[in-house]
């Protein structure tokens, strides 16, 4: 059996450590990486990828996109996919700046509490983003509004920078998510009023949402907060939180590490999966997130 190959690209000045040591020990044999890599750059790489080995060892050679966007991630995956020429084929995966695995890990720890605590699941709740601008909230709001859920995206600088992010999530997606503004006390307490679920994927250690802010949210039912650096991105919440009851007694709150521990699994897993496919898979975040439910439980 040919060698497993992984080509990490990204338009970073580095390839994140983070990934190439999970590809490592997922048990990829061969690891290449590439930086600077700019979308035209894509089809040349690939397409050197492909012809330079038999078409039945494609399923032997990875594509890997990292970077910290996830539309350009998507954009490089579609250049890539169409970089293809059959019979020779690679797999694709993205996950940029451990976003893709992230967002879904965030969004199945809130899936299976909503089903475990509630005996509710996302359809027809309103989840609303704080981060709103971030890869890890872009994420997690278009697989919430894919799974029927009403998402919101919070911009901490005003409507505007977050209405133009759900616009192009419409148009990818065929998705309606909501842009608020976020910029002021007031506006963040308005923005959660109808909230069911709150998502904090804002920058670490900058708290969002107080004990006091979530006295807004009479509805809530759970909170996530990716943030593991001190102070918590919402009160309450402490990294290692899992279905812990927050400060106000309305809902329930989810801490980084708990969300952490399904997106690392997440991120092995596919890799696994990758390596043992019979036929090329071209992954993103949708596919993580059918993983991460898996291992939320």
């Amino acid at each position: 059996m040919a060698r497993s190959i992984l080509h990490m690209l990204t338009p970073l000045k580095h390839m994140s450590p983070f990934d190439v040591n999970m590809a490592v020990d997922a048990g990829f044999e061969t690891i290449a990486t590439y930086t600077d890599v700019t979308l035209p750059d894509v089809t040349s790489l690939v397409q050197d990828s492909i012809f330079s080995r038999s078409p039945q060892d494609g399923t032997r050679t990875t594509i890997f996109i990292g970077g910290k966007n996830a539309e350009d991630a998507l954009d490089m995956v579609d250049r890539a996919k169409k970089a293809l020429v059959p019979p020779f084929a690679n797999h694709i995966v993205a996950d940029p700046a451990g976003s893709f695995t992230t967002g879904a890990a965030m969004v199945a720890e809130v899936t299976r509490a909503l089903k475990s605590k509630f005996g509710t699941d996302l359809k027809g709740k309103r989840i609303v983003i704080f981060g709103g601008a971030g890869v890890v909230a872009y994420v997690a709001a278009v697989i919430g509004a894919l799974e029927g859920a009403k998402t919101v995206i919070v911009g901490h600088d005003g409507e505007e920078r977050v209405s133009k992010i759900a616009f192009t999530m419409k148009w990818r997606f065929g998705i309606d998510v909501g842009a608020v503004d976020g910029s002021t006390a007031e506006a963040r307490c308005a923005a959660i009023a109808e909230a069911d679920v709150i998502l904090s994927a804002g920058p670490a250690g900058i708290p969002i949402l107080s004990a006091q802010d979530l006295e807004c949210a009479p509805n809530l039912l759970v909170a996530s907060d990716v943030n593991a650096v001190p102070p918590a991105g919402i009160a309450g919440i402490d990294v290692n939180a899992k279905d812990v009851a927050l400060p106000t007694g309305k809902g329930i709150g989810i801490g980084a590490l708990a969300v952490g521990n399904v997106k690392y699994q997440t991120q092995s897993r596919l890799f696994r999966q990758i390596l043992e496919a019979d036929e090329p898979l071209c992954l993103d975040f949708r596919d993580a997130y059918k993983v991460a439910v898996d291992v939320a439980g």
